[in-house]
Formats: structure tokens, sequence, C-alpha cells
């Protein structure tokens, strides 16, 4: 475990890996690294409580329930979990069935990543992993080369951690990707003029698969969380207000929107949490600078049309694990190297699909009567297509690691 040294600051922490974020792609690198006899602290800046009240999505790929099998931590996944085999399109009109099952012979699993960040944190110190919350001013030096630090507060005192790798599982705000020069790196964003206002509620799920839908009206998203508890989503102009949208204003929206069928089977309750994102995609390169990794959406960030975020998070953090046991337990330098191109070919397809969806789905303010018909077509397309049906669903499943 680490090590804890006096020093000119009032603590300095020795280890092999530095993670900062414990945010579920942190704390899942942690504990694989941990399984390997890796040491490795994580730091935070937030509290435990703060982390794990974050409401975030929860469909999971096979890798990231494969990771938590691997883990010994999927107890409350299998108790808890739904399985999905299908999901739906819709136009208000009518439905058209992705067969997930059939077509790939593989599902996913509807289990909050609220919930998967519990297991993690409940976890960590019966395993040896050391996780400070709370941080302040957390900064990185010397990651050009091979004795990286990272500095930080905490109540009030200095502290350093020293290690020979620094991940980056802080976020797209956080302060590890802002640490690389800016002309070692390129960037690619597109961000789309519209938000996912969505309303958490503990009520049934309007239907027993995740339903999208390209009404007239606009997008509108139907998933679940549990059989008791609902998540749904409608797409707005980035000006509104959340004050614009009291419960019931929001529920009748989602009615036009899903349509009459599943307006008949929409149970409506008072709201547990209620928000707008923004969308966008963000792709930045490479994904490893001198001794510092970056994993999850300090490196790219997905519309959660696709629900991909925490998938292409889990992707990286198992790319990242390998390469680092590689490292400290077999000396392959090269497998540290490989990391950036491994994960980035990946990432770039889930940004494909995530963003082919999002423009399959929603209405952009530059589109008109040509686009709307490109959008018709392509749903008739996948409708009467198996191969487009198939090719959705191996995407929609997670492609292969």
């Amino acid at each position: 475990m680490p090590q804890e040294t006096g020093a000119s600051c009032d603590a300095i922490l020795k280890t092999q890996v530095a993670i900062v974020g414990a945010g579920p792609a942190g704390l899942l690198l942690g504990h694989l690294l941990r399984a390997e006899g890796i040491d490795c602290v994580v730091i935070e800046r937030q509290t435990p409580q703060h982390v794990q009240s974050r409401i975030r999505a929860g469909v999971l790929e096979r890798i990231t329930v494969s990771l938590m099998e691997r883990l010994g931590l999927d107890a409350r996944l299998k108790a808890e979990g739904l399985i999905e085999e299908g999901f739906n399109f819709g136009d208000g009109e009518r439905t058209i069935r992705i067969d997930v099952a059939g077509l790939t012979g593989k599902t996913v699993v509807v289990y909050g990543q609220t919930e998967i960040t519990r297991d993690l944190m409940d976890a960590a110190p019966a395993r040896g992993l050391q996780v400070i919350y709370g941080v302040e001013n957390v900064a990185l030096h010397d990651i050009a080369g091979d004795a990286p630090s990272v500095a930080f507060d905490k109540d009030g005192a200095a502290h350093r951690i020293e290690a020979r790798f620094v991940v980056g599982c802080d976020g797209f705000h956080g302060p590890c990707r802002k640490a690389i020069p800016a002309s070692a790196v390129r960037e690619y964003e597109r961000v789309y003029p519209f938000g996912w206002l969505g309303i958490l509620a503990d009520v049934p799920p309007c239907n027993h698969e995740l339903v999208y839908a390209n009404a007239p009206q606009g997008f509108a998203l139907a998933s679940m969380r549990s059989r008791t508890r609902s998540r749904y989503y409608i797409d707005v102009p980035l000006t509104e207000q959340l004050e614009d949208w009291p419960d019931d204003r929001l529920w009748d929206e989602l009615a036009l929107r899903l349509g009459p069928q599943l307006a008949q089977t929409m149970v409506r309750g008072p709201a547990l949490e209620k928000s707008i994102a923004p969308l966008r995609s963000y792709v930045f390169e490479p994904m490893r600078y001198g001794s510092l990794l970056l994993c999850g959406d300090a490196a790219h960030i997905v519309p959660p049309t696709g629900a991909k975020g925490l998938n292409l998070a889990a992707s990286d953090v198992h790319y990242a694990a390998t390469a680092l046991t590689g490292f400290f337990k077999h000396n392959d330098a090269d497998a540290v190297g490989s990391y950036s191109a491994k994960a980035l070919a990946r990432v770039w397809k889930c940004e494909r699909f995530s963003w082919s969806l999002t423009k399959l789905l929603h209405r952009f303010p530059e589109d008109g009567p040509f686009e709307r018909a490109m959008q018709v077509a392509e749903l008739d397309y996948i409708a009467g297509s198996t191969a487009a049906q198939t090719s959705i669903a191996e995407n929609f499943v997670g492609l292969p690691v």
C-alpha cells in the first residue's frame, strides 16, 4: 500500500499510480489495479455523499458488466439490474423494435450509474483502495517525465502524491486534460443547439424497453432505472429555463411526443430530480501524454442518445488497467505506449454511433423539409432492413473491446 513520508509539504504519498477523480471510472480503475497488486491512490474534489448523489445514465454494455463481474462486485447488479433484450424507435404513430438479443445474441443491463458508484465505493476499504475525498487546488507536475506528482490541499494542509503514472478520471472540467500542453494536442467538438430536459420519478416505466421517439413535436426518450423508477427526456432549446417546465407541463409534452399508445400507459408522479443537460460531441487526442493517461469524460464526451458515456469510460479503464498491469508486472512499456491508439479507435466508433442517432432523432434549427424527409426515409429503411437493424443493435449493445 502507499507509504506516507515526511517532506516540505505537510504530507507526501508515494505510490505507483495516482488517480484523479473518484467517479465510476476512477474507482473502477483503482479496484482493477489493486486486484493486480498495483499500488494506487484516488483523490476526489467532492465529498462521498456528493459523489453518490449524482444522477447519471444506467444502460450497461457487456464491458461494464464484465469488469464488475471480474472484481466480484456484481451481486447487487445481478439481483437488481434489468436485462434489456431490445429497444424501440417511434415517430408518434408507429414503433420499430430493434431485437438486440435476437440480432446479436447479447443484451444490455439497466442499472444506474449511481448504483455502480455505490458498489465501488462500499468495497474500497476492505480491498485496500485508498480514496481521499474533499481535496482542493489539484495541480499536476512533471507529467512529461517518469516521475510525475499531484499536489493538492486537504483540510488546509498541502499534500503531494509522487507516482510513476497519473490517470485523469476527473471529467470534462477537471485539471488533468488541461495539464497537457496545447501544442501536443488536437480537439474535436460539436456543440448541439439543444439540451435534454429530464425528469426522474418513482413511477413504473410506460414500456418494458427503452423508447426513442422522433415525433412532430420533437425528441423524447422513455427509459427506466428499475421497475418502479422511470427516467424521461425531451429535447428543448438551450434558451429554455428549468423553472418554465413545471412537472405537469413536462408530463403533457412527453405524452404528445411519445404518442397515444405510450401516453395511456405512462404513470405521472412528482419529480425526484429534474434538469436540463446540454449535448456535445467532443474528443481529445492523444489520451496519453508522458506519464499521464486520460479516461472517460476527461478525454471525450458523447451525446447521451447512444447510452455510451459510462460504457466508453469503462472501456478506457479496461485499456488503461491492461496497459498499467503490463508495465508494472511484465515490464512492458509498449503497453502504455499503445493505450491512446487502442482507446481512441473505440472512442471514435462510439462517437459516430451517438452522433448518428442524435441526427436521426432530433430536429436541428437549420433543418428544413428535406432533412425531415431524410429522417423519415431512414426510419423507413430501418423498419424494413435486417441489416440496418443488426448494425444498430451491434453498436447499441457495445462493440468489441
